[in-house]
Formats: structure tokens, sequence, C-alpha cells
């Protein structure tokens, strides 16, 4: 076994960990119920069934392959269930499942907190503004024009 400096072994560390999380289970279904046009769709889904066309209206910005992509995977995992009905032409209806549902409540929590909060996000992130906006000034104006970062000399 060869010999690792500190550093080696911090490195080796940090790469294990990023392995795990990148595997984990939990940091995948994070990942895929956090995504934006999830949670759009189980909102628009709220009502009952709806077919392919009414969710693109509901889903204003969601290119078809977006849509199309995000209903394949919430199917596949358990939230949305996908009816084909026989006619001329064929109707597929999208509804909620039980387990979409639960998850939905969760949603809707979520989005009844950050509507209750939006006022107080705003001010803070306009104080945050402020404060980096007035630093990067009062920086420039003491050290004069920024140096080269990249350190080759050319300006």
């Amino acid at each position: 076994m060869a010999t690792q400096s500190a550093a080696q072994r911090r490195r080796a560390e940090a790469l294990a960990y990023q392995e795990f999380v990148r595997s984990c289970p939990t940091s995948k279904l994070l990942d895929r119920i956090g995504d934006k046009w999830v949670t759009l769709l189980l909102v628009a889904l709220v009502g009952g069934p709806r077919r392919y066309g009414e969710l693109s209206r509901e889903v204003p910005g969601a290119s078809p392959k977006m849509l199309t992509q995000t209903l394949r995977l919430l199917e596949r995992d358990g939230l949305v269930s996908r009816t084909v009905i026989p006619s001329v032409p064929v109707r597929v209806d999208y509804r909620l499942t039980e387990l979409g549902e639960s998850l939905l409540r969760l949603v809707e929590s979520i989005k009844g907190w950050a509507e209750s909060h939006f006022d107080r996000i705003e001010a803070a992130r306009a104080g945050y503004d402020a404060t980096r906006t007035g630093a990067a000034r009062t920086d420039a104006a003491r050290t004069g024009p920024r140096a080269d970062p990249v350190g080759v000399g050319v300006a």
C-alpha cells in the first residue's frame, strides 16, 4: 500500500463522498422532485386527468420535448399514470397517482410558504445586492482598475 499525503487522502475522501452523493437514492429523488417542470406539472394535474395539449397550455414555457420527457419520468416514478383511450384520434390522459397526490401536498405547502414569504425574500435579496454592489464600488475606488485576473499582462 502506497503512502498518501494528507492532501491526497482528503482528495480521495472528497471523491468518494461525491460518488456516494451521486448514487444516493434520496439525492436522486430530490433532484427529480425539485425540478421546475415536475412541480409545475404536479400542480397542473390537480383538477383531475389532463390531456397532453391541456398540460402544454397550463405549463407555459415547457418545450414539447421537456413536457414529454418530464411526464415519462413522472410515470416511471409512479407519480403520474398515463391512460390511452382508443378513439380517433387516440386520446391520452395523465393523472396523479395516490403517490403523486401525497407529493402534491408537500409541493402545495412549499408553494404556500414561498407565497407568504416572497416579500421578505425579495427584501433580503435587495439588501444583499446593495451591500455587494457597494463593496465592489469601494474596492474599485480603493485599488483603481482591476488587475489582470489571469496574470498574463494583457489589458
